[in-house]
């Protein structure tokens, strides 16, 4: 669960901590109090976009700092993700989370203690935390969300089928698209294939080997200053044999280092620096020794053929024709003819190839058919759980007469897409199967089964919206909920229902509701406020806890406007006694 949050320079918000508790935490305030920024810096402190627009021009940054303390699998879960990432776990489990955006719109992130990209906020955000507003209702209503809640109510099995189709489908796109674009395009690849083939054969001929180039241009300039090499070569052996002038009784220069290292070696006993002296003499001799020899081997391969010279000539000529016209260098040559070749194989337009890839168009369309089918099975047999759950919870919302069905329909195909024959149908697959998913709403009975974005008011959305939310918490989910407003356009006795039911979904999750009803704010287990101050130059707000002596005048002034008016508290204390009630059970 998220212990604590810390918000600095947002909004209205100078300077306020919230500290949290499990189950359910109320949050509410006067209008323009600022409980908007709260869920601001959530969204925020998990990765959400950052709007320069909300920080404070004094200090100039917002920063919000969360602390989540996890348990079960899920702790491991994100520990090990976190450590992997370079970061670590305070000493008693819990992670510190923060996020910071100038006004400049700069924005940082970190995870226990560490600088990180601000995804991994996101990454973190989406195992422990669902946010859900009004823009939630609204997206809701898409036909893509719709679908998305539908496959994440059926659970895991149903995601891996998912994932399975949809890695298939790409792989049967992928074919499709390849087949047709060798068939279109069939005159442009065998142009493309005629050139491509010219310049493998000429560079096939030539034959160039890796570093050829470099290696000639060194041997040419050896050959063309042969001479010149010889000579230089011959006097230094000379030298080292004694001099040009040398008999055959003349020490060489070998040997007169050997007298020096004996002669040094004789005293070292004396003085030991003679001895370091003579060692390495001996080492100089011993290089001496390996020069001479080496002299003898350079002046004895040395080549002053002519025929040769020219042959490099030629073969140098002919490497550069290649370098213009393929690459800058022999070696680049080489890697242009491996591309080449590859492409050529892409290129293929051969009715062996077009045959073998339509083989294997049909191979692939028969795995997608396949699943599709399983899927569309999968996604009719939880939409009937689905909407018998939801429509149960909906009764214990004020809506007792009403019923949501989830249809699963076949979807129509986009433009130039292909249809495919599978279970003796034609479907119209796409990236996440071949079903269109359709929320309805049956207000009462007798009504007609509508879409929610035409049968559903704000309320009632607000309460389908609900019902969700707590069909999606006993199949699993985030252990902590955000909702924001989502009871906007209700009130009396649906008000109620709202608070009893986010009150008993706060059994098994953290619940953070922002309310302005008192009859939901009546269930909370830690109920704070946001209050503004506007006794300074410029308006700031923060956020306490009432007290459980308060609760009765916190709830008669969201009754009524009136924290002093006895009616109002004495009504308040009827909706607290309420609450309470329902908590023991």
């Amino acid at each position: 669960m998220l212990e604590e949050l810390r918000i600095t320079g947002l909004g209205v918000i100078e300077d306020t901590t919230l500290r949290l508790t499990a189950g359910m935490n109320v949050i509410t305030g006067e209008t323009g109090a600022g409980k908007t920024m709260v869920v601001t810096g959530l969204g925020l402190l998990f990765g959400g976009r950052a709007d320069a627009g909300r920080v404070r021009a004094d200090p100039g940054r917002a920063v919000v700092e969360g602390r989540l303390r996890l348990t079960g699998a899920l702790a491991d879960t994100v520990q090990a993700r976190v450590t992997d990432a370079g970061a670590e776990p305070d000493d008693d489990g819990t992670v510190l989370l923060s996020r910071t955006v100038t006004i400049e719109g700069r924005s940082r992130a970190h995870v226990g203690g560490r600088s990180m990209p601000v995804a991994m906020l996101a990454e973190v955000g989406e195992q422990v935390v669902a946010v859900h507003g009004q823009s939630d209702q609204l997206r809701l209503l898409r036909p893509a969300e719709q679908r998305g809640a539908l496959d994440r109510f059926a659970g895991p099995e149903h995601e891996k089928l998912l994932a399975t189709y949809r890695e298939a489908f790409g792989r049967w796109r992928a074919a499709v698209d390849d087949l047709a674009d060798r068939r279109r395009h069939a005159r442009q690849r065998s142009q493309e294939a005629d050139l491509l083939t010219l310049g493998l054969d000429e560079i096939s001929r030539v034959d160039p080997q890796p570093g050829e180039d470099e290696e000639l241009r060194a041997e040419a300039q050896r050959l063309e200053h042969a001479e010149g090499l010889r000579t230089a070569a011959a006097l230094a052996a000379q030298a080292l044999a004694g001099g040009v002038e040398a008999v055959d009784d003349t020490p060489d220069a070998t040997q007169l280092l050997g007298t020096a290292r004996r002669t040094l070696s004789a005293q070292s006993g004396v003085d030991p620096v003679l001895g370091d002296l003579a060692a390495r003499l001996e080492e100089v001799a011993t290089l001496v020794g390996d020069v001479s020899s080496e002299l003898s081997a350079y002046l004895a391969a040395l080549d002053a053929d002519p025929a040769r010279l020219s042959a490099v000539h030629e073969r140098r000529a002919a490497l550069r024709a290649l370098t213009r016209k393929y690459a800058d260098d022999v070696d680049g040559v080489i890697a242009w003819a491996e591309h080449a070749r590859a492409r050529l194989a892409a290129l293929d337009t051969s009715d062996e190839l077009l045959e073998e890839l339509d083989r294997e168009r049909l191979r692939l369309e028969a795995t997608v058919g396949e699943l599709a089918v399983r899927l569309t099975a999968a996604r009719q047999q939880a939409a009937g759980r689905f909407a018998d759950l939801v429509s149960v919870e909906l009764a214990g919302l004020a809506m007792p007469h009403a019923r949501v069905e989830v249809a699963v329909l076949p979807r129509s195909p986009g433009r130039d897409e292909p249809v495919l024959r599978a279970d003796g149908r034609d479907l119209a697959p796409g990236p996440d199967g071949a079903d269109e998913v359709e929320l309805r709403l049956l207000a009462h009975p007798g009504a007609p089964s509508l879409p929610l974005q035409k049968g559903a008011s704000g309320g009632e959305l607000s309460r389908v919206m609900l019902a969700i939310e707590v069909a999606f918490a006993g199949a699993g989910g985030p252990p902590t909920l955000v909702f924001d407003e989502v009871d906007a356009g209700v009130g009396g006795q649906a008000a109620v229902e709202i608070g009893r039911r986010l009150a008993r979904l706060a059994r098994t999750h953290q619940v953070l509701v922002v309310t302005h009803l008192p009859q939901v704010a009546a269930f909370a287990d830690r109920h704070l406020v946001v209050a503004k101050d506007t006794g300074g130059a410029i308006t700031t707000s923060g956020v306490r806890i009432v007290e459980e002596g308060e609760r009765a005048r916190e709830l008669a002034r969201m009754l009524a406007g009136l924290p002093d008016s006895d009616l109002g508290i004495a009504h308040a204390e009827e909706l607290l006694a309420v609450a309470g009630q329902e908590r023991e059970h």
